[in-house]
């Protein structure tokens, strides 16, 4: 039987699916507001890769429009649920009932980033794991990244300053992302990473960073592919690190960096290297929390800059605060004392975080039908998109407006709205370098204002949100800099 003859029935089939497909989401959706009808396959991924901004503002726009502050979508055969209201995406969050909703970070993440993830891990499993992390980010291990931190922050900024005049502005976006990388790097792995292994690393991490906009396409030649062979690469390369550092440790090195801080327990037991996770799972769990730490870290820095050159006011008493507790002419580091001291330093960057969430979604997938309102249940395989963007601009006061004040002490919204404060999430999988990303924003806070006088490059729209994957200003903060001291300090 030849083609011709086949025709009708394959044409048949198509339009078989195609209707089914569309009564499907239909019986979905149901009142929820979204497209009424939707692209066969596809849904609305095209617009959603060719501008996201636009396509999550629709979600956002079309949520607030209804009853019970939820919007649908389709995307690739999955339907899709946003939701804006605070209080039914800490539903999702608190993950009362365990089989509810499983984290997955991105809508096809588990192919991208690998089976031995935190993202994915739920349960007696990711409580023992949390645990086992908890030495990474005590006070101690916090005072041996600041120093780290200064010491790459102070390079990085000479850096920008020696690229830039007053006549030639420098796109810091690229820049913040490869010192926040630089930064990664050193308080994670530390010494067990070789130059040449860095130029590789950043390679195949930019690699990746591309493949999460791309369509999820795991073919030759695609963004998708090289992206997920990129993060095996990383991920083998961090096994390594964890190899490195346990035979460091066994040899009585001291722990200067976070691997030798977590892999102080599974050497303290007579050398015994064998009683946790498998070193190549360690090299996906570190390769989790430089994605938590690159990215987002990225978005708030550039953030921060465009905000403050907007608040010249914020600026001046940054800088009276940091120069009343710590002096470049000094050429001494920030001690963790004096980075206590700096509240309102510490009260502009849980600002920036609020006001401009770097992670603006945190996607999960739902493995049940769930009762989400009395009007409407989420299915079974929904990929759900709680608005963490979205909830910081409920409750607080004023709330579109950038006001570092409202977490001072006398006013306390940090506490008083803390469950609309949810750029670190919440639940089970809140994140657990929240203090150590804080710190890492304070620190350039304080260094950057001290150190530099800055003028943003304005132009019509430079300040509108772009997703890369994380937000940033539309032309990736766009400044001239020049330094405030005949020198820098020398640490």
């Amino acid at each position: 039987m030849d083609f011709m003859n086949l025709f009708p029935y394959i044409f048949s089939l198509i339009v078989f699916y195609i209707f089914i497909e569309q009564i499907t989401y239909i019986k979905k959706k149901q009142s929820l507001p979204g497209p009424f009808l939707i692209y066969p396959f596809l849904g609305n991924i095209i617009s959603l890769i060719k501008n996201p901004t636009t396509f999550w503002e629709t979600q956002a726009t079309s949520a607030k429009s209804s009853s019970v502050g939820v919007s649908a979508n389709y995307i690739i055969g999955r339907f899709i649920v946003f939701i804006q209201n605070t209080e039914l995406s800490h539903k999702i969050f608190a993950n009362v009932r365990p089989d509810a909703f499983h984290l997955i970070g991105h809508p096809f993440g588990k192919k991208l980033f690998g089976e031995h993830n935190l993202i994915y891990m739920t349960g007696q499993e990711h409580k023992d794991l949390r645990r086992r992390i908890a030495p990474n980010f005590t006070p101690k291990a916090l005072s041996t990244y600041i120093v780290l931190q200064q010491n790459i922050i102070l390079h990085h900024i000479k850096k920008w300053e020696s690229l830039s005049s007053q006549t030639i502005p420098i796109e810091l976006r690229f820049l913040c992302r490869d010192m926040n990388l630089d930064t990664s790097q050193t308080v994670f792995v530390g010494p067990y990473l070789s130059s040449k292994a860095r130029e590789e690393f950043n390679r195949d991490y930019n690699l990746f960073n591309v493949g999460l906009m791309n369509l999820p396409i795991d073919l030759p030649g695609f963004g998708f592919r090289k992206a997920r062979l990129a993060v095996n690469r990383l991920i083998n390369v961090l096994a390594d690190c964890v190899r490195d550092s346990k035979s460091a440790l066994i040899a009585g090195k001291e722990p200067n960096c976070l691997i030798d801080f977590w892999m102080q327990e599974s050497v303290s037991n007579s050398g015994d290297t064998s009683s946790h996770s498998s070193d190549i799972e360690m090299g996906s769990y570190l390769f989790d929390f430089l994605f938590a730490a690159q990215d987002a870290s990225t978005s708030s820095l550039l953030w921060a800059i465009t905000l403050l050159d907007q608040h010249q006011d914020v600026l001046s008493k940054i800088r009276n605060e940091v120069g009343s507790i710590w002096s470049p002419e000094s050429n001494a580091l920030i001690t963790a004392e004096q980075l206590r001291e700096m509240k309102y330093t510490e009260a502009v960057a849980r600002e920036v975080i609020r006001y401009r969430t770097p992670a603006t979604m945190v996607p999960h997938i739902a493995g049940e039908d769930f009762p989400l309102t009395e009007s409407y249940t989420i299915p079974k395989g929904t990929i759900v998109f709680p608005s963490v963007f979205e909830s910081s601009f409920q409750g607080f006061t004023d709330p579109d407006r950038f006001d570092p004040d409202r977490f001072s002490k006398e006013r306390q919204e940090d506490l008083i709205y803390k469950r609309n404060y949810l750029a670190f999430g919440a639940g089970a999988h809140q994140c657990v370098g929240q203090r150590y990303a804080v710190n890492q924003l304070v620190l350039f806070l304080a260094m950057f204002t001290s150190l530099i006088d800055f003028k943003r490059h304005r132009s019509d729209g430079c300040d509108d949100i772009i997703y890369v994957p994380t937000i940033c200003p539309k032309d990736n903060c766009l400044v001239s800099l020049s330094k405030r001291f005949s020198s820098y300090p020398s640490f």
